[in-house]
């Protein structure tokens, strides 16, 4: 099989861009456009025999030496403050005196809160936060387990009232 058409056609009148030829294979290809120029040879004199060589993009800093931004805080200055127990049992009991114990849970909550509260005046703990959130969600269980137990009453003398008003209540009138 064979073809006759030319390696590299002449281009034709008009094209846009024209084509050009292709580089010779011992002469490097020529750049294209908005490529960035290869770097410099020899843009540093070789070092002299021992010295160091210059860097092309700086050095690094000497070791032991403080960086110019600021370092981070290291790792290890000491182990971390204790959280309260009192203040986590606070916390617990109080919760729970919505999803378990109504009445027991609150009372623990409050106490425990308190008892917290006072030994973190003096110990370096944390946990103010949980024996601050333990002691009044403690005391809103308190109050709305009162509030409940007031509502209950009401409803019984009531209760009891239509019922003793209008004696037993019989659905065929006897």
């Amino acid at each position: 099989m064979s073809d006759n058409t030319p390696q590299n056609p002449a281009p034709e009148p008009g094209a846009y861009p024209p084509v050009p030829p292709a580089p010779a294979a011992d002469q490097p290809a020529p750049p294209t456009p908005g490529a960035y120029p290869p770097p410099a040879q020899g843009a540093y004199p070789p070092p002299a025999y021992g010295a160091p060589a210059a860097p092309a993009y700086g050095s690094a800093p000497a070791y032991g030496a403080a960086p110019a931004y600021g370092a981070a805080p290291g790792y290890g200055y000491g182990a971390p403050a204790k959280t309260n127990t009192l203040a986590i049992v606070s916390l617990i009991a109080s919760i729970s005196s919505f999803v378990i114990l109504p009445f027991i849970g609150s009372v623990v909550g409050v106490i425990t809160g308190h008892m917290s509260l006072n030994q973190l005046k003096t110990s370096g703990e944390q946990g103010r936060g949980m024996a601050l959130a333990g002691t009044i969600v403690g005391w809103v269980g308190l109050g709305l387990t009162v509030l409940g137990i007031i509502a209950a009453i009401f409803f019984f003398v009531f209760l009891a009232g239509v019922y003793g008003q209008y004696g037993s209540y019989s659905a065929y009138g006897s």
